[in-house]
């Protein structure tokens, strides 16, 4: 009895002993993997990047992770010179092969996602305009409402418009319906399905020109596929998948 209790102690002991070398060994691998993730992509800030399955140490003999989560604070996206924040931008990498020394990292699968608020999207809309949530059966469609008093959209965007034409409009609000797409995995693309009829013939296709334009998203590591975009009420939401995707550039 005394010989069984001792051999027990001796398992705890090195059970523990174990799992703490395992947990040193993960956070030492997350470490290494965030920032290689961080230099191969040229970010500005840590990714967090998050190791799943125990034992860690049998999944690097055998030189496969079961699953890595990585996120990001957020990066950046521009139009017009507007920086824009895309948020809750996320990694989850299954069947990861891995080399010893984690230079070497490649997905058999991967599925990424981000965010981009009204509020933020709102920062790249043309001058005297707003971005907003055009409600569940336009958003259905992929499509989001920019909306704001027509002269001041003309005038932010340089468009002279003659005392006369003001008159006639009399602070008319201007509001299209834009379809939202993803172009190139990096580019979101705000069209305008349509437009209000206006009282001054070729008006339309110069507020046409206006609320037409390009968000380029900057910085996302190559680990974060993205190839379709919806629209929802708390802004557009962008998912993706992907296969043999490299952690490391």
């Amino acid at each position: 009895m005394r010989a069984l209790r001792i051999l027990l102690i001796f398992v705890v002991i090195f059970g523990g002993l174990f799992v703490a070398a395992d947990r040193a060994a993960v956070y030492f691998a997350e470490s290494e993997v965030a920032d290689r993730v961080r230099s191969s992509a040229g970010l500005t800030s840590q990714p967090d990047v998050s190791i799943k399955g125990f034992p860690f140490l049998t999944q690097v003999l055998g030189t496969s992770l079961d699953e890595v989560e990585i996120g990001l604070d957020g990066v950046n996206a521009t139009a017009d010179g507007h920086d824009v924040r895309v948020t809750e931008v996320k990694a989850q990498l299954k069947d990861v092969k891995i080399d010893s020394s984690f230079s070497s990292a490649v997905a058999g699968q991967a599925n990424g996602s981000a965010r981009i608020s009204y509020a933020d999207l709102a920062k790249s809309a043309p001058k005297g305009a707003t971005v907003g949530y055009a409600g569940a059966e336009r958003a259905a469609k992929g499509q989001v409402k920019v909306s704001g008093p027509l002269t001041d959209v003309l005038e932010g965007a340089g468009v002279e418009i003659p005392d006369t034409v003001k008159a006639l409009l009399g602070g008319r609000t201007v509001t299209a319906y834009s379809t939202v797409t993803l172009e190139g995995g990096d580019t979101v693309r705000l069209k305008a399905a349509t437009l209000p009829e206006l009282p001054v013939p070729g008006m339309d296709e110069q507020v046409r020109d206006v609320v037409d334009y390009d968000l380029k998203i900057d910085g996302l590591p190559s680990t974060i596929k993205l190839d379709k975009v919806t629209a929802a009420e708390d802004g557009l939401h962008f998912s993706g998948a992907g296969t043999n995707v490299s952690l490391t550039g």
